[in-house]
């Protein structure tokens, strides 16, 4: 028995387990607003044949309305609870997926896995300063293995209670600027979190693709470095932990102890 996890790039990956395709926060063009994709071609038209969809906030790198459009009819959407109140143009999209909303301790069974909502630590308005929120999620996909995919995160107190034992996670080391603030991991809090959580592999995401326009002088190291660092960190922090750095379009297949 095996999971595979395919890295698309910035926090898009899919997970693949119980023959089951689970597709996280899907980024699918070359733009959006005013950032621009600079590393990787764009996802092929197999990264769109999924069963299931997890978007982890509202930010427009995240729930990203021009590649839902792209995805097949019917496909599930699984959003924070309150996300089709704050963001009603999901509601237009065609072709229309089927909506479910969870809030952090929910969980969703479709066929052989279990989508499981866990807490994170990040600002869930859909503008920087807009006033409809809903709050940001992480999720573990439960099925031969437990994936935790953190969208986007800081860490938070109880973050190991909250997600509980998981064997694989994605977890977000950079971001799409020359600086991170309050409610996002950057390279060496992502090891911390990894030595929490202890899972037995881990997939750096978020970092590396899109950059804004007219800025790719500015810290270019931000953009660059944050998988390497990672690596580690993790060496120093979470020993323990295999950690795969891919490159974009890349999977890896993850043994799943029977």
């Amino acid at each position: 028995m095996s999971v595979e996890i395919t890295w698309w790039g910035h926090a898009t990956a899919t997970v693949r387990d119980s023959g089951t395709a689970v597709l996280t926060d899907p980024l699918l063009t070359r733009r959006c607003a005013h950032l621009r994709r600079r590393r990787g071609t764009l996802p092929p038209p197999r990264a769109r044949d999924v069963d299931l969809v997890l978007v982890s906030h509202l930010h427009r790198d995240h729930l990203h309305l021009r590649s839902l459009a792209t995805l097949p009819a019917g496909v599930p959407l699984v959003l924070p609870r309150g996300t089709l109140d704050a963001v009603p143009a999901l509601r237009r999209l065609a072709p229309r997926p089927h909506f479910c909303e969870l809030t952090a301790g929910d969980r969703l069974t479709m066929g052989p896995i279990t989508v499981r909502a866990v807490p994170a630590e990040h600002d869930g308005r859909r503008m920087p300063f807009g006033r409809h929120r809903a709050a940001a999620l992480g999720f573990v996909v439960e099925g031969e293995a437990r994936t935790y995919f953190a969208g986007d995160t800081d860490l938070f107190g109880g973050m190991a209670e909250e997600v509980g034992p998981v064997d694989s996670a994605l977890l977000p080391v950079g971001g799409w600027g020359p600086g991170l603030g309050h409610g996002h991991l950057n390279a060496e809090r992502a090891a911390e979190a990894l030595a929490r959580l202890r899972p037995r592999t881990a997939v750096p995401v978020h970092y590396g693709t899109y950059w804004p326009l007219g800025m790719s002088a500015v810290r270019p190291h931000e953009f660059h470095a944050p998988g390497d660092e990672f690596y580690r960190h993790a060496a120093r922090l979470a020993p323990d932990v295999r950690v795969h750095r891919l490159t974009h379009g890349e999977s890896v297949r993850l043994a799943v102890a029977g």
